[in-house]
């Protein structure tokens, strides 16, 4: 994880110096003052994110905190695609000489690129998934809201969380589960924005249930754990709940705590009669997780990406990295995301709540 972290680190700063240099060609006619001052604010804007990573759990006036985190996060896209079109230009320019306003061209297309990520980002989708299980329990069917990668903090803000209670509300679900990651770097600005009131005001009759992601242990997870106390929703760290209805929720911790224990293990807790939804936020050995005959897993993580090309990406290291599937013994679904951690753009891909409809194909 440290290797793959620096390997990420070293291709932003790389990007960013390929980036400066083509900006100091095209305002090398300014004066020496000018230069300094555009020098200046280009490297405070590119190290911006890693700072604000540096100082997550100090308590920053909420304004700063997030004026920080979201100018660097906004950059980290900006780089990217910025690199991506400079690249194309530069050997453009190779059979076009007279192509001389590259770098003007690549920022005008970032821009309009980065305008609709954000615009797509701001309206989740909302995806109905039907699905009839083998096993019998005493309902006629359970609407549950699958919901994954919240990332509250100073990205996901209180008003940004209040559009997603609401969001959730209205489909009326009897049962909320949370695959993880609904907080982000820290706990600290989801106390100072006091988060746990739009939390508070989620409605389910058949509970609120979530699984630990690695932002929460990034958070520590000891703090969120206090945290999600003061809410309705109750965290499952290696644990097991069976709802009135029958149905058996197995919460698995992340993969973040090497100690967790294993899907055999708690799975020797449950009645392999009665319906059983396993809640991991990381999507990896699924056929494992198939051939133990679980009904049904939710996870998240993998965001999709957020980004394309990162959407390519995500789509090779996973077995499943996005959407529902069904296995040869298990339905899967693995979220996108209702959020996203850092910048707020969704460029080929969505964010996204899935109201899943459970049904029994056998009678109580």
């Amino acid at each position: 994880m440290k290797m793959f972290f620096l390997i990420i680190m070293g291709a932003y700063l790389a990007g960013n110096i390929y980036i400066f240099a083509r900006l100091m060609q095209l305002v090398s006619g300014f004066a020496l003052g000018w230069k300094i001052v555009i020098s200046c604010l280009f490297w405070a804007l590119a190290l911006l994110l890693i700072i604000s990573m540096f100082l997550r759990d100090i308590p920053l006036p909420t304004a700063i905190a997030k004026a920080m985190f979201n100018l660097g996060s906004i950059w980290m896209v900006f780089t990217l695609y910025m690199v991506l079109l400079l690249l194309v230009f530069d050997i453009a320019k190779i059979f076009i000489p007279s192509m001389q306003w590259g770098f003007l061209y690549a920022f005008g297309l970032t821009a309009l690129l980065l305008s609709y990520g954000y615009y797509n980002y701001r309206h989740p989708k909302i995806e109905h998934i039907d699905i009839t299980l083998d096993k019998a329990f005493d309902k006629g069917e359970v609407r549950i809201a699958a919901i994954s990668d919240v990332h509250l903090g100073n990205g996901t803000d209180k008003q940004a969380l209040q559009r997603y209670v609401d969001m959730i509300n209205a489909q009326k679900p009897d049962l909320i589960l949370i695959s993880g990651d609904l907080i982000d770097n820290s706990i600290t600005p989801v106390k100072q924005q006091r988060m746990e009131e739009e939390l508070s005001e989620l409605q389910a009759p058949m509970g609120i249930y979530m699984a630990a992601g690695n932002h929460e242990y990034i958070s520590r997870i000891e703090q969120c754990e206090e945290f999600l106390q003061n809410t309705p929703i109750i965290l499952l760290r290696d644990s097991v709940v069976t709802l009135p209805c029958g149905i058996q929720i197995v919460g698995r911790d992340d993969l973040s705590n090497r100690r967790r224990k294993s899907l055999e293990e708690l799975l020797g807790r449950v009645e392999s009669n009665k319906p059983i939804i396993v809640l991991d936020h990381q999507p990896y050995k699924l056929a494992e997780t198939d051939a133990t005959g679980v009904d049904m897993q939710l996870s998240g993580h993998t965001h999709r990406g957020q980004v394309w090309p990162l959407s390519l990406l995500t789509d090779y290291i996973y077995e499943q990295s996005h959407g529902y599937r069904k296995w040869q013994n298990t339905h899967i679904y693995v979220s996108s995301g209702l959020s996203l951690w850092g910048p707020p753009f969704r460029i080929g891909t969505n964010s996204e709540l899935a109201i899943i409809t459970i049904k029994s194909a056998a009678k109580p």
